[in-house]
């Protein structure tokens, strides 16, 4: 019975240390996205620009096409929300239709995504991946980059097609010579 008890003991901590690699690990998962300069311009390119002078935003549609920096987001349209005072200040992106924002070696997608720039915030929400050019990705409905810390967060939950509300992904092993 006291050896049963010490295996039980031993395999428990076995799987908590297991469990805090892997989530050390997740991350770890969006490095590239640290150290991002969010207060770089923002450079934008669309088939269609509605500027709604009264409502504080600008709607861009059709091949949008967003730079900050390095970091780049495409997506079928966009809403960006923006304060004036002596110049005009972006507060917040809203962008729809196969969303994807990429940059150095990471790539992310999703069906929505917000960037809230007094936050240094990405939420991207919908069919989330997150895609590592060593081959990692990662699978979520829900996913939070946060450019300050360079840390993201994945949830899972109801997804079309998905894995019942879970998290899953796949981690590139280093090849043996």
């Amino acid at each position: 019975m006291i050896a049963r008890n010490r295996l039980i003991r031993i395999a428990f901590a076995a799987s908590v240390a297991g469990a805090a690699a892997l989530a050390g690990v997740q991350q770890l998962g969006a490095q590239s996205f640290a150290g991002h300069d969010s207060n770089a311009p923002v450079n934008y390119a669309a088939d269609r620009i509605e500027l709604q002078d009264k409502q504080k935003r600008v709607v861009l549609s059709g091949n949008v096409d967003i730079t900050q920096g390095d970091l780049r987001l495409r997506a079928a349209r966009t809403t960006v929300a923006y304060t004036q005072d002596d110049s005009l200040k972006i507060q917040r992106m809203d962008a729809t239709g196969g969303v994807f924002v990429t940059r150095g070696s990471e790539s992310a997608r999703g069906d929505v995504a917000v960037y809230d720039f007094n936050r240094r915030i990405i939420t991207m929400i919908g069919n989330v991946r997150l895609t590592r050019a060593n081959g990692d990705n990662l699978n979520g409905a829900r996913m939070v980059i946060d450019l300050n810390s360079g840390v993201s967060s994945v949830n899972g939950g109801a997804r079309s097609g998905g894995t019942g509300g879970r998290v899953s992904g796949t981690f590139a092993v280093p090849k043996k010579n």
